[in-house]
């Protein structure tokens, strides 16, 4: 039987790791602040991890200082939050050197094309992670894995893409993750070969909504907000074609809500995309996105106040929207998407894809529905415990929240749950 998990029940459950926090703690007041966050610091690592020195065009290099100083001086973290954020943002600019050297050492993927993807963008909460997970049962898409996109290069090929050993390598961080924070796993399914959002593809430049999940990071979160985008689509584009350049792949599917900030940039990419707009009552999906940052946030930061995540992502949540209806209303004479709202999803997940697709002049194929209809047998959506979350934690009043998302309800017909 699942339980009700809360951001209450999240925290880092490891003793030995809760020791070293203690430790970095004393060590504070000599003016040591472990492991360092500078920016060189992180450079030279990834440079050391690889060997490599070219990470392209300088677009990076910005964002890297200001998400420095953010982490630094305003996230509150824990010596073990050094340790993890200083690792992912390493990580990023490992990956980011790698597709540099693999696309100047093979510059035919450039010639790839990627047609026709299917990318969600609607808010968190709203039913996107089960529809990117249907849609990837299409034998003619591709899904985004996050195996792939916790190291994209060297490319998987056809011989040895069911049996890379990235796979198990990301799977035991997977499972590192679920043991030191387990009730992360009932607020958002993680899997090695799971469909992942895309957003950790904009990891590569070091402009993504993926890093302020784990911290709360306001200077870094403003910047990001109105910073140039073009650069990180780029990027985008690359890692997807240096994926598909080993393994053919008529369409993907992608998502992420991160894409609603800049549909410009997302179309003038891909201008043949795909797009789907989920919808949902913004009190579900700002307090449940609140509490799911909470609870992830409570295992790298010292404190977490639930009220300042909640507030942070109700500003994220409301630019996002904000700028989806600007550009739905300047693009209202085309069909630029296909709006989905979440009850519908929800009630009949299969006849929800069937629509979706014949929005665009398509139909699912016979195996597409058969696959869909084993995965939504065998893998219930409280499998591993159901999300519980009440607006007052957050500082949040349902009343609120509707008026402040009244123009986005009553533009798309979003009913109250």
């Amino acid at each position: 039987m699942s339980r009700d998990v809360t951001w209450r029940d999240a925290g880092l459950r490891s003793p030995l790791l809760r020791a070293l926090n203690a430790a970095g703690r004393a060590l504070e007041p000599l003016g040591l602040r472990l492991p360092s966050l500078e920016p060189e610091s992180l450079v030279e690592a990834a440079r050391r991890q690889t060997g490599m020195q070219d990470f392209g065009p300088p677009d990076w290099r910005e964002a890297l200082e200001v998400l420095c100083a953010s982490m630094d001086r305003e996230a509150r973290l824990s010596t073990f939050g050094r340790m993890a954020l200083r690792g992912l943002v390493t990580g990023a600019l490992v990956n980011r050197l790698k597709l540099i050297d693999y696309a100047a050492r093979h510059p035919e993927v450039r010639q790839e094309r990627i047609e026709r993807p299917f990318v969600v963008v609607g808010l968190p909460r709203t039913g996107t992670t089960l529809l990117s997970m249907l849609l990837g049962l299409d034998p003619g898409a591709r899904p985004l894995m996050q195996w792939e996109t916790d190291s994209p290069t060297p490319p998987p090929d056809l011989a040895s893409h069911a049996e890379d050993p990235r796979i198990a390598a990301s799977a035991a961080r997977m499972r590192q993750l679920e043991s030191l924070n387990p009730a992360i796993r009932a607020m958002h399914p993680m899997g090695a070969t799971l469909p992942t959002e895309c957003v950790a593809l904009f990891l590569l430049d070091l402009r993504s909504l993926a890093i302020e999940t784990q911290a709360l990071l306001p200077s870094y979160g403003h910047w990001l907000e109105s910073c140039d985008m073009q650069s990180t689509y780029a990027l985008h584009r690359l890692a997807l074609q240096v994926l598909q350049s080993r393994i053919p792949t008529p369409t993907w599917s992608l998502k992420t809500p991160h894409h609603l900030w800049c549909l410009e940039n997302l179309l003038a990419t891909y201008p043949d995309a795909r797009i789907v707009w989920t919808h949902r009552d913004p009190v579900a999906v700002v307090t449940s996105t609140a509490s799911l940052n909470t609870a992830m946030q409570r295992a790298t930061s010292r404190e977490v106040d639930p009220r300042a995540v909640g507030a942070a992502w109700a500003d994220k949540l409301h630019l996002a929207v904000t700028r989806g209806l600007d550009f739905d209303r300047d693009h209202a004479q085309k069909s630029w998407c296909h709006h989905l709202q979440y009850s519908e999803l929800m009630a009949d997940p299969i006849a929800a894809v069937r629509a979706l697709y014949a929005h665009f002049g398509e139909e699912p194929g016979a195996l597409h529905v058969r696959r869909m209809q084993v995965w939504m047998r065998e893998r219930p959506q409280n499998a591993f415990g159901r999300h519980r979350y009440d607006p007052a934690d957050f500082g949040f009043r349902a009343e609120d929240l509707r008026e402040r998302f009244s123009a986005y309800r009553s533009r798309f017909d979003v009913a109250n749950e």
